[in-house]
């Protein structure tokens, strides 16, 4: 306790000091860490949602899907899928009717999938560089703020 005392007189008498020396006391300022990451995750979430608003999706779904050098029916896709539903009934050992199902339900989804188009739509320079400029700068403070020594 008397320490603690000792030691708050000798920084009152230093602060004295320095104020008697002409030099004003300001303290330092504390970064508000906290703040810096929820300001960041502001920034890098509202340009990532800016973003996502402006690219529109659209689909290629037609009477044939395009695999490797060959089409296939998009009908086809589904093969798979019945086989294994099929062996779920038939087989004793069930294990290979999931497994056949699974790689159906699989197949199907990479279809989809692969048949998506994205669009980025038509914007100006200035909101382009805001868009990816928030994610940017979110970014940075996030990260900043998580793995700052």
């Amino acid at each position: 306790m008397d320490k603690k005392l000792k030691q708050l007189e000798e920084e009152q008498k230093q602060l004295l000091r320095q104020i008697e020396s002409g030099k004003s006391y300001t303290p330092k300022k504390q970064k508000n860490e906290l703040l810096q990451f929820f300001i960041g995750l502001l920034l890098l979430g509202g340009g990532l949602f800016w973003i996502f608003q402006s690219v529109k999706v659209s689909t290629t779904w037609g009477s044939f899907y395009r695999l490797g050098g060959f089409s296939v029916p998009n009908g086809a896709v589904i093969i798979p899928l019945l086989i294994g539903i099929v062996m779920l009934f038939l087989m004793d050992r069930k294990i290979f009717g999931w497994i056949v199902t699974a790689i159906g339900i699989l197949v199907i989804l990479i279809t989809i999938i692969m048949s998506v188009r994205l669009y980025f739509v038509s914007t100006s320079l200035y909101e382009y560089v805001l868009m990816f400029g928030a994610v940017a700068v979110g970014s940075g403070l996030v990260l900043k703020a998580l793995f700052k020594k």
